[in-house]
């Protein structure tokens, strides 16, 4: 008897086992980041990227995400963001409404709606510009566009705060009778080709704002990067990254 009741409780264990693993198979994710040069003491583009994979199941709409970054990163020293754009001016007119030198990156997106049987996928476009800043923080407003098979523009809120990039994502309605849009991938870059006005002398004078500053120091073990991901559907996902310490020249 003692040894049925052993075997019952480690077959209770095991089935409990497998539905904690079942509820934590949902979203992974992975990311990656880059700097465009990789040049210590100089300014640099910064790249990150990221790829969300529903683990045998329908697409989760994503929520938020919190990209921890270095806080020795020059942002405060980058010249991006000198003028700010509001989200009304950028859902009304979307990124042509802004000011130039509110722009503070670019990037892309592919985005997934599940029909049915039928994943359909969506490459939408992305531009990042500086937002309003009441709190004396840098916030961000990304303007995302679609145009089939769902045409719309959708602005993301976010802020920068020391060490984190935090964004929302508001729900995004889909087709009639569709779940909501699920970000499958994205890919946003601060700095890169932007081009900035200044007056100089009366004239107005194009010019490339500086751009991120990388420290004159490589932290031990490189520049650590990490996301956290949050689903409409309560859960939750994880990833890290390390950019290695550049080569001396």
């Amino acid at each position: 008897m003692p040894s049925r009741s052993l075997f019952a409780l480690a077959a209770l264990l095991v089935c409990f086992a497998c539905l904690v693993a079942s509820a934590n198979a949902g979203q992974s994710a992975k990311i990656d980041a880059t700097f465009t040069p990789e040049r210590l003491g100089a300014a640099t583009t910064m790249s990150f990227a990221f790829q969300i994979t529903a683990e045998g199941q329908d697409p989760a709409a994503l929520t938020a995400m919190d990209i921890a970054y270095p806080r020795n990163l020059g942002f405060a020293t980058s010249g991006l963001g000198l003028a700010a754009c509001s989200q009304a001016t950028l859902e009304a007119s979307g990124p042509p409404g802004c000011p130039a030198n509110s722009q503070m990156g670019y990037g892309s997106a592919v985005v997934e709606i599940q029909i049915g049987p039928v994943l359909v996928k969506e490459t939408v476009s992305l531009a990042a510009f500086a937002g309003p800043s009441p709190d004396g923080y840098l916030h961000l407003l990304v303007c995302a566009t679609g145009i089939f098979p769902v045409q719309a523009v959708v602005v993301l809120a976010g802020v920068l705060l020391p060490g984190h990039l935090k964004i929302v994502i508001p729900p995004i309605p889909s087709l009639p009778e569709a779940p909501y849009v699920a970000v499958a991938q994205m890919h946003l870059t601060l700095g890169g080709h932007l081009t900035y006005y200044e007056e100089v002398a009366g004239r107005t004078v194009a010019y490339r704002p500086a751009g991120v500053g990388l420290p004159g120091r490589c932290p031990r073990g490189g520049f650590a990067f990490a996301a956290t991901f949050a689903f409409l559907d309560s859960s939750s996902s994880r990833a890290r990254t390390v950019v290695p310490c550049p080569h001396h020249r």
